[in-house]
């Protein structure tokens, strides 16, 4: 699983199926899976993003997570993070996962996130095209790969 985190002062989803979900202050989540990817990453993955200290405490420091300030998360998923540039122009999605495996993960993934951060986790629909609006905070942009573990 490849994620590209964004702490968001806002941040809005307007998905094709008519979904819509907007938030304040937190972290925005852009979502890719592999077809390898399993429980393991998910239970990881999860924890580290609860974990993340990248929110201001008193003195200015990043030393606080999200749950800390009452912040919301929000998941979109997309495979274009997977997206290999190596040979040519057009990038290639060889990596990600086909929605028949990527979107259970995807799914439990979410299920698993809202249980370790206690709050309902905002979000997109899986396979949508979606209009995305964000104010990055910072700017302050993470990206996490549970292969690396980095």
């Amino acid at each position: 699983m490849r994620v590209v985190i964004q702490r968001v002062s806002m941040a809005s989803v307007k998905c094709s199926s008519g979904h819509q979900d907007k938030m304040k202050t937190g972290m925005l989540v852009f979502l890719g899976i592999e077809e390898n990817d399993g429980r393991d990453d998910i239970e990881w993955l999860s924890g580290k993003i609860c974990r993340l200290r990248i929110f201001d405490d008193k003195d200015g420091i990043m030393n606080l997570g999200v749950t800390e300030v009452g912040g919301d998360i929000m998941i979109i998923s997309q495979f274009t993070l997977h997206a290999s540039t190596r040979k040519g122009n057009r990038p290639s999605y060889i990596r990600a996962a086909l929605p028949v495996i990527s979107e259970p993960v995807y799914e439990a993934f979410l299920e698993q996130l809202e249980k370790d951060s206690g709050t309902k986790i905002k979000r997109g629909v899986f396979g949508d095209e979606m209009e995305v609006q964000l104010l990055n905070a910072g700017p302050v942009t993470i990206l996490i790969d549970t292969k690396n573990k980095e």
